[in-house]
């Protein structure tokens, strides 16, 4: 059922499951991410056969059809979210100041259907910690409603989720490059140094960079700080999280350089961003 939030006046259309048994998934009008934290599932999803062992994490849209056909001692937990959510505001936080609220577009492609994809994406040893933290904050902040930010804080880690695990989908093979990615993509809120990445990679940073340029058109630290914004520009038009809390999260250790960096690429500041992709739905 949808959540009533109790610091507003309005219905928030998420719930969260803390024990799948998989009867009813899909779940009607949601998109649906259920992660399985221990045994396996096997079964049919729109006919075309899929298993699925912990870590796991299957991607659901409201008209795909599963069968489970076997469930070895799984364990597993759910998240389902109607579109709307993916909306900036609602209509009624919305209607008196912007035309239209822009939609989060990051993950989307998880719940979309083509002859490469299956709706389960690939999860990482070091993808996994992180999506079972960020999993078990979502279904805490639902439960518990804090205060009257926990809609916004529910979008921040629903877009960490969905970006990371789109990310581990378009880098499917393993490289070192992808190595690397996979690491930027599961650590970027941190301090990130290039030794770092060249420890990761077992290369040099001539090589490691000479290697991103080739693969992604920039070096690799160039990528980190690119992969930064991009987050940083979800969490400003999707959130109302603080500047400072955004550069924080997304691994700047002052909000003055992350200021800086923002309005060097973006060619404008986060505020001016945050209003401008608000109201017009032009963020990039």
């Amino acid at each position: 059922m949808p959540q009533i939030d109790r610091h507003k006046d309005r219905m928030v259309k998420i719930e969260f499951v803390a024990v799948e048994d998989f009867s009813v998934l899909p779940y009607p009008e949601r998109y649906t991410l259920t992660y399985i934290t221990s045994g396996s599932i096997n079964g049919l999803l729109n006919e075309r056969p899929i298993s699925i062992s912990a870590p796991g994490v299957l991607c659901l849209a409201k008209d795909d059809k599963l069968q489970v056909n076997e469930k070895m001692n799984v364990s597993a937990q759910s998240f389902s979210f109607h579109p709307e959510f993916l909306n900036t505001t609602t209509l009624a936080e919305t209607k008196d100041y912007f035309p239209a609220a822009p939609s989060i577009q990051t993950g989307l492609s998880l719940f979309q259907r083509d002859h490469l994809y299956t709706g389960v994406p690939r999860v990482t040893e070091k993808a996994y910690p992180l999506l079972f933290e960020w999993f078990f904050i979502l279904g805490t902040e639902v439960q518990a409603q804090s205060d009257g930010r926990w809609v916004c804080r529910i979008k921040k880690y629903l877009i960490q989720i969905l970006g990371l695990m789109e990310e581990l989908i378009q880098n499917s093979e393993h490289s070192p490059v992808d190595t690397v990615l996979d690491y930027i993509h599961t650590n970027y809120s941190r301090k990130i140094s290039l030794n770092d990445l060249t420890n990761c990679a077992y290369l040099n940073r001539v090589t490691l960079n000479k290697l991103f340029q080739e693969r992604c058109g920039q070096t690799a630290i160039g990528y980190l700080l690119t992969h930064r914004l991009k987050v940083a520009s979800d969490l400003l038009t999707h959130t109302d999280m603080s500047i400072n809390d955004i550069a924080r999260s997304t691994g700047f250790e002052y909000d003055t350089y992350f200021i800086k960096q923002f309005t060097a690429r973006k060619g404008m500041s986060p505020t001016t961003y945050r209003i401008t992709s608000r109201k017009f739905g032009t963020a990039q």
